[in-house]
């Protein structure tokens, strides 16, 4: 195997820290930019050596770290069907370098490559066993994106927060690549099987590394239980969707359907069963569904049957157009189900989830059971009015009503000429070409780990401060007061703080504060597009007209701008106040808490 792997044009964007259509221009404007040496045409691979000197010869930012030219010469050593079992080999040949006792079957695959152990022993010495295997992990995720159905960090936080308490016994019958898994706080012991021997293998390797104690077997959890008879403390679960052919001919006589035979259209119901069959009495699930199967007609029977046993808790829409997650208990002897059912759509708040499950069985979200068990047995929440005392919607409409008038907005101080009076410009390019304003593009992906603060996008686009983190490295732009920084879409702010990064997808713009106003420029890069109707790009941005005006104009100017940004942001809230007021109001006229005002 030689010891210079090919890279594609995605994997060159990635590691130059830059988007894929810069890849295809350097492509097209360089005669020099190296030839393919493999692949097809629409997806060539290139020489990383070849690659490597290219952009140093160009004087183009550039350093292959030690985990991205592991990688490369991983992803080498086989094709992509092969990809996951090599990433478990390489978990495995780091718990033997930790010391380890390997317990989990070797993969059917030895890689010909004599340099990968010293380079994975690199990797360890340089990051850790675990956190070397979770780079690769990591990257194995980011190339089979399209492939790889892969459980949100959030969304798995949130499933184990909910259902999962410090020294359970957890059990994942669906794990994938272990996040559900991962996510539980200390647990005891950690169950996991998958249809997938190589996603099985790297689950394994994931616990083991993380000190957690686990059985996790390959094989399809429906037609062949890997853990008949036994019982967890919680059972978490991201199944697959939609798969007609669970098994129904196969398994219509399983003892798991103790709430009714799923019909063959249903299959997440049989995992659902499956989910509550292996946990405990009195134990807990918490089980992601497809949306519709809170209301598909085949499965009332089985919906019914889940809420007259009390093991049907709660269903959270996390967001719009699903999916939901149903929170499920396996009912102790004797045990008395409650009167109510959790119906929340969440919409995102997931803190929200967390509150009103802690409520439960009280709240306003919380359904009386005997109201769904009708002909449709529909437990959808957008289905379901919150049920509120009158104490209760009073607060919430009086404080409606008390916020929306207090957010008038004042007029923004401008004043009206006589006459038009034109303003001579410039553009951002050519303010640059000057030295007036340094332009800078953050990296495409940071190192991950490590404390360092990273603004985002999303912190951008919401006015809050930065909330995400990075590692130290190579290519990381440190952020000063002073600076302006603008995402894609628009949204541009000026920096106050020092010492956060600029995150991905986002543009930073330092001026020169004797010669341009950060203020004044953060108003034109966010107004300019609304005005011109125009995408945004790179190219676009630095064509944006910008008045050339003292100082002292600048800063009247920017001080003008401040005053549209908040006017547009009143306006904003006044919108989502207006809605929740609307709401309010339809609400409390069909439930007897308001009438017309005679």
């Amino acid at each position: 195997m030689s010891g210079d792997p090919g890279v594609t044009a995605g994997d060159i964007a990635r590691l130059a820290g830059v988007g894929r259509a810069t890849v295809s221009n350097w492509r097209r404007r360089h005669g020099d930019f190296p030839r393919p040496v493999g692949g097809t045409a629409t997806s060539p691979l290139f020489s990383l050596a070849d690659i490597e000197g290219w952009l140093h010869r160009n004087g183009k930012p550039f350093e292959v770290s030690a985990a991205d030219r592991l990688w490369q010469r991983l992803r080498a050593s086989g094709d992509d069907f092969q990809l996951a079992d090599l990433v478990g080999w390489a978990g495995l040949r780091l718990l033997e370098l930790r010391g380890d006792p390997v317990k989990v079957p070797w993969p059917g695959i030895e890689p010909d490559d004599p340099g990968l152990p010293g380079l994975l022993a690199d990797l360890a010495a340089e990051h850790g066993h675990a956190a070397a295997f979770g780079l690769l992990v990591e990257r194995y995720v980011q190339a089979h994106s399209r492939r790889l159905v892969v459980t949100r960090p959030d969304v798995a936080r949130l499933m184990t927060r909910l259902a999962c308490r410090a020294g359970d016994v957890v059990l994942d019958p669906a794990c994938g690549l272990g996040t559900l898994l991962l996510a539980t706080p200390e647990a005891r012991t950690a169950l996991g099987q998958d249809g997938n021997p190589a996603a099985a293998r790297i689950t394994a390797v994931r616990l083991l590394m993380a000190g957690t104690p686990a059985d996790v077997v390959p094989g399809d959890s429906l037609r062949g239980d890997a853990f008949p008879g036994e019982v967890a403390d919680a059972v978490v679960c991201n199944p697959p969707f939609g798969d007609r052919a669970w098994g129904h001919e196969d398994l219509a006589g399983d003892p798991r359907w103790e709430h009714g035979l799923p019909p063959r259209g249903e299959p997440e119901l049989a995992w659902v069963q499956h989910c509550l069959a292996h946990v405990r009495p009195g134990g807990r699930a918490a089980v992601l569904m497809p949306s519709a199967v809170a209301s598909r007609r085949p499965g009332r029977r089985i919906r019914g049957n889940l809420l007259r046993a009390g093991a049907l808790r709660g269903v959270v829409t996390l967001a719009p157009g699903g999916p939901d997650l149903w929170l499920l208990h396996r009912p102790k002897a004797g045990e008395r189900p409650p009167a109510g059912v959790l119906l929340l759509d969440a919409d995102g708040d997931f803190a929200r989830a967390e509150r009103e499950w802690d409520r439960y069985p009280d709240g306003e979200f919380c359904v009386p059971v005997i109201d769904l068990l009708d002909d449709e047995v529909d437990v959808s929440p957008s289905r379901h009015r919150p049920r509120q005392t009158g104490e209760a919607f009073g607060r919430r409409f009086t404080e409606a009503l008390g916020r929306l008038s207090a957010a008038a907005p004042d007029p923004p101080g401008l004043e009206l000429l006589p006459d038009r009076r034109p303003l001579p410009f410039t553009t951002l390019s050519e303010l640059a070409k000057a030295g007036v304003v340094t332009i800078s593009h953050a990296p495409a992906r940071l190192p991950s780990g490590g404390d360092v603060p990273v603004l985002t996008a999303d912190d951008v686009a919401a006015g809050t401060g930065p909330s995400g983190t990075s590692a130290a490295g190579p290519g990381l732009i440190v952020l000063q007061p002073g600076d302006v920084v603008s995402t894609a879409g628009g949204s541009a702010r000026v920096v106050t703080e020092h010492g956060a990064a600029l995150g991905p997808y986002l543009t930073l713009y330092r001026p020169d504060g004797k010669r341009l106003d950060a203020r004044f420029l953060a108003g034109f890069l966010t107004f300019a597009q609304s005005r011109t109707g125009t995408g945004s790009s790179r190219t676009d941005l630095r064509r944006i007209r910008i008045p050339r005006l003292s100082l002292e104009r600048q800063r009247a100017y920017g001080h003008a701008f401040q005053e549209l940004a908040r006017l547009t942001e009143t306006l904003r809230e006044m919108s989502s106040l207006g809605e929740t007021l609307v709401r309010l109001s339809f609400d409390g006229l069909l439930d007897g808490h308001l009438r017309p005002a005679p």
